[in-house]
């Protein structure tokens, strides 16, 4: 059966740009497998598989897809021979029933095969499916595909015959279907497949743009569309041209992943451009201009060597005239309004002091549930100032009270009104225009952070103080409300504030225990009305989420469950209880101490009551136990003494000499002596191990 190369190409108005990348992805990928489905390409051309996507095509190039597939041997199980068959032999009307609906008669019975499934003899019907051909396999590849599509929005559009209308995310007015140098007949959204494209709306050397074989598309689609087809050349073809001119200006363009596919989504024939504005401009926060430059005008912005803002900017342009300077002039007029409006609204902003902004934080609901941003910034308040004097006295304490009052003016403001993505920014530049100390405005800046994954933690103390009041408020007053994330909802982001405050206790090592910032935090909800406190359910989110965290930074599950499970309120200690017990994993005398912590826990669970971790040296009667006790008076003040000065290797090393006589007790001691005495005495003693083998870790999770 002879292969060829496939094209697919479906032409259309431009496509939506944020979408354009995964939309061409998509639209390749969903071909390829339907096609695969079908045995009419293989798995191993899916190397070879080529996507494009330009903002006014989808197409798809597949290596190697068969004219039509080959015959299938299909066989299908029928029903045991009693039921099939009667006594004579003929078929039954429940088989010839069967058979009607496979499409068989009566005239198969004879070669039906019979097979034994080690219940009874089954009937199997063998058959030779004829392969599907490319023509309607292809014609269910390409619907398949266009249902597929992640299209953010779909249109309903009127088709040429001025009657029917289909449903798309933008009017198809062409489609390409070549396989080698024939075209596949293909029939959708209207059209009818042929071997003509269209190629850039201004500067294609030819119109329309024919293909004489599917191996000839991106190349003469560049040759004679003046087209870059392919959505990843495109962008590489962006990249180099933004760095050259960047590097002839003098400055560097600004990184920006998302910028730059949604710029490769805009443009067919990219052409960088330089152009600039008057520099009085750049007395506005380069936040600012950089963000309604990339927002709204999707334009680079240079910077110079030391990351500053420069008054150049790189266009990428869809058009390549011989004299770009009217296309340079133009963009620079458009940006100039973008630029002044900036400026008017910082200028604006300056105008009224932060503090000033405070009280009509009362007019903007925070929730119905939980109040206004005015009383929201009450409870950060009284919680900043308790973390600030636990942390660092009253002068922290004051400067974080301080900070967190005005952490959220910035709200009320033109700039941040008209660029939600500024707030904090603006914040810190309107306190260090109301003279503020710096350690205050940074702060204010800093109380969203860590906003994501990977995002650097506050700058100060001050800032940690009022980002982890501000995350922990949130966390404290949503659980309150019944607000919990349940499966993929988190309308909140209470996951990320839990990894923030994790970020933060944890890697700025802060001698603040969870269970009392937790506390803290709910006792400035006590005048709210519905608020029931949730600690005990909060805190076992924060532990899912620290666990969840750790595993995903390397450490194994059991290394995670044996430190989280103990539930450590100094979340700083962690990584050092994790070096703990790996070193502790690889002692020898691991897997037999593990095993019988293990085996301790069960025992003491099965007591009725509480049992207390002492002994009566009395009482002891075993050689055995009276060797172990002699061993924990010997162990546990040196694993004591470890751990209060967060020796956690040294503390959990210790208990290696506990393995001998811990193995002899369980060998030759019966711990439910009849006599009630002996009984509780053998458990207190096993209660005083299993307290002191679990100070750092549980190390019953490290048992197979």
């Amino acid at each position: 059966m002879s292969s060829k190369n496939l094209l697919v190409e479906l032409f259309v108005e431009e496509l939506p740009p944020k979408a354009l990348k995964s939309l061409g992805e998509v639209f390749c990928d969903k071909l390829f497998n339907h096609l695969m489905k079908l045995n009419l390409v293989d798995r191993a051309s899916v190397i070879s598989a080529k996507a494009f996507a330009s903002p006014r095509r989808l197409a798809a190039f597949i290596p190697g897809v068969a004219e039509c597939a080959a015959d299938q041997q299909i066989s299908q199980k029928l029903m045991p021979v009693a039921i099939g068959l009667d006594a004579a032999g003929n078929a039954t009307p429940a088989l010839l029933k069967k058979l009607a609906a496979l499409g068989a008669d009566a005239s198969v019975v004879p070669g039906l095969r019979r097979e034994n499934d080690g219940k009874a003899d089954v009937l199997f019907y063998d058959s030779l499916a004829k392969g599907a051909t490319l023509a309607e396999g292809l014609q269910k590849a390409l619907e398949a595909a266009l249902a597929a599509l992640p299209i953010p929005k779909v249109m309903s559009y009127q088709l040429q015959d001025g009657w029917s209308s289909v449903n798309f995310v933008r009017p198809a007015h062409g489609l390409v279907a070549l396989h080698g140098s024939d075209v596949v007949p293909l029939a959708i959204l209207g059209l009818s497949s042929g071997r003509e494209t269209h190629g850039h709306r201004f500067e294609a050397a030819v119109d329309p743009v024919i293909f004489a074989h599917a191996d000839e598309y991106a190349s003469k689609l560049a040759t004679d569309g003046a087209v870059i087809a392919s959505f990843a050349e495109r962008r590489a073809e962006i990249a180099r041209q933004l760095e050259a001119a960047a590097a002839k200006a003098g400055g560097k363009p600004i990184d920006d992943d998302a910028l730059l596919d949604e710029v490769t989504a805009l443009v067919e024939r990219p052409n960088v451009l330089i152009g600039q504005f008057e520099e009085e401009f750049l007395a506005v926060p380069q936040e600012c201009l950089i963000l309604t430059m990339k927002a709204n005008q999707k334009y680079f912005p240079l910077l110079d060597a030391t990351g500053k803002l420069t008054n150049k900017f790189l266009v990428v342009s869809n058009i390549s005239p011989a004299d770009p300077s009217a296309v340079i002039g133009g963009n620079e007029r458009v940006v100039r309004p973008r630029l002044a409006d900036a400026k008017f609204f910082f200028d604006q902003d300056r105008k009224k002091t932060l503090e000033s902004r405070v009280l009509n934080l009362a007019k903007v609901v925070y929730h119905n549930k939980l109040g206004t941003q005015g009383e929201r910034v009450q409870r950060v308040c009284a919680i900043a100032k308790a973390i600030g004097l636990q942390l660092g006295g009253e002068a922290l304490a004051l400067q974080a009270e301080q900070a967190a009052l005005l952490a959220k003016a910035d709200l009320l403001t033109d700039m941040v009104g008209e660029f939600p993505e500024l707030q904090g920014i603006m914040g810190r530049y309107y306190a260090l225009h109301d003279g503020l100390a710096t350690a205050v405005a940074d702060a204010i800046e800093d109380h969203y952070k860590p906003r994501f994954a990977g995002d650097s933690l506050p700058r100060g103390q001050v800032g940690t103080v009022v980002a982890l009041a501000d995350k922990v408020e949130t966390l404290v007053g949503m659980f309150g409300i019944g607000q919990i994330p349940t499966g993929d909802r988190d309308p909140f982001a209470l996951r990320r504030h839990a990894l923030g405050v994790i970020r933060m206790l944890s890697e700025g090592n802060l001698d603040l225990p969870l269970d009392s910032l937790l506390t803290v935090a709910g006792q400035a909800f006590a005048t709210v009305d519905g608020f029931k406190s949730a600690e005990s359910a909060l805190a076992d989110f924060i532990y899912d989420r620290l666990a969840g965290s750790l595993r995903e930074q390397g450490y194994t599950a059991q290394e995670v469950d044996a430190v989280v499970s103990q539930r450590p309120q100094r979340l700083g200690d962690i990584p050092k209880r994790l070096a703990a017990v790996r070193t502790f994993a690889a002692l020898p005398e691991a897997a037999s101490l593990a095993a019988a912590n293990k085996r301790v826990g069960n025992i003491l669970k099965k007591v009725e009551d509480s049992v207390d971790a002492w002994v009566d040296t009395a009482l002891l009667k075993e050689t055995a136990e009276v060797a172990l006790h002699a061993a924990l008076v010997d162990v546990v003040p040196q694993a004591d003494a470890a751990f209060v000065t967060g020796d956690y290797t040294e503390s959990l090393q210790a208990l290696a000499a506990l393995r001998a006589p811990v193995d002899a007790f369980f060998n030759d001691v019966m711990v439910n002596a009849e006599d009630p005495a002996l009984r509780a005495n053998r458990l207190g003693l096993l209660a005083k191990l299993h307290a002191a083998m679990n100070q750092v870790a549980d190390l019953s999770k490290l048992s197979a």
